[in-house]
């Protein structure tokens, strides 16, 4: 059942705990969330995109994610993926089992007042799947910015509110941690998400499109001729509702397609420097402690429902892509995460 994000509001706020993040001592982990009960269709179809204890357990719907060493990027993606070093550590850290979804924003918003960027600007960015003459008129032609378009109305202000169970989307950045600091939480860094992705894993497969042995899609991204033609073998036109698919080896949802996710870091190029000295790494380190500038590239991970094998290829856990920090688009959303502090 499709349950609307008004209705799923309300049941949120009554201890919900706002308080600052304390100290999570390492013996917090033994105590785990109840398990989020999804990883199928009818689970998630089913899903009010409320984690269970929601406003009750301050870990409500995250996995730990143990400490470990791995490492980043891949020598087989695009060429900004290639690892700079062999190996990284990663210190454990809770993270959100499933991208935040639009009832757990809309929480967010009932309790604070807050508006996103989205709606302040007027618009957002929307797919709508455009005809052969469309794209021979102009590029990039299923990229549309609508007026009035945000995350209560995902494609225009015509459009209904979205199902509560699916992830929230055209919140940019900012929107993000606005979200995460009112839980006591953060945005994952580039590392720490993609090390979460690959749950332990280093093999070949990382690199392919998901599918299971009889060849079924694992994730939700495109399949067909991108974008004319979505033949829906994963199920899902669009976005899919949280935890449609089985979780990794971390308990993790989605970490692969459905919506891309934002992550803390600024996009600086290449993980491996190139040949003749990339600059932009260097004036990374030194500047990130300053403020980000408008429409400053960061750095979203995961793939999305419009990923495919013919144009995209980034539903891959190594895959990354620069997005300006303050643009809200249809297929992107984020995930929190909580670290010992």
């Amino acid at each position: 059942m499709r349950l609307r994000i008004a209705s799923l509001a309300a049941m949120l706020l009554a201890g919900l705990q706002l308080s600052g993040c304390d100290r999570l001592a390492t013996a917090q982990a033994a105590a785990r969330p109840v398990p989020a009960a999804l990883g199928s269709e009818a689970l998630c179809a089913a899903g009010t995109g409320l984690p269970a204890s929601w406003g009750r357990q301050k870990q409500a719907g995250m996995a730990w994610i143990p400490s470990g060493d791995f490492t980043l990027g891949s020598q087989q993606g695009y060429a900004d993926e290639r690892p700079a070093t062999a190996s990284q550590a990663v210190a454990g850290f809770w993270m959100d089992q499933t991208e935040v979804s639009n009832a757990q924003f809309a929480a967010f918003v009932q309790a604070t007042g807050y508006v996103t960027q989205a709606e302040q600007e007027g618009g957002a960015v929307v797919f709508q799947q455009p005809t052969q003459e469309e794209l021979a008129r102009r590029p990039y032609a299923w990229w549309s910015y609508v007026k009035g378009a945000d995350w209560r109305h995902p494609t225009g202000p015509a459009s209904g509110a979205p199902a509560g169970n699916t992830p929230v989307t055209m919140v940019t950045q900012a929107d993000a941690l606005a979200y995460a600091r009112w839980l006591g939480r953060d945005l994952p860094t580039e590392a720490e998400w993609e090390y979460a992705a690959k749950a332990g894993r280093s093999d070949a497969e990382l690199d392919k499109a998901p599918v299971d042995s009889q060849r079924q899609p694992t994730a939700n991204y495109w399949q067909g001729a991108f974008p004319l033609l979505n033949t829906q073998q994963d199920h899902h036109a669009g976005l899919a509702p949280v935890g449609c698919y089985q979780a990794n080896a971390f308990a993790l949802y989605d970490m692969i397609g459905n919506a891309w996710e934002w992550t803390r870091d600024a996009y600086s190029g290449a993980h491996q420097a190139h040949a003749n000295g990339d600059t932009a790494a260097v004036a990374a380190v030194s500047r990130r402690a300053l403020p980000l500038q408008p429409n400053q590239p960061m750095v979203i991970k995961g793939g999305s429902f419009l990923c495919s094998p013919d144009f995209c290829v980034r539903y891959r856990a190594s895959a990354r892509e620069a997005q300006e920090a303050d643009l809200g688009a249809a297929h992107i959303g984020f995930r929190t995460v909580l670290r010992d502090s």
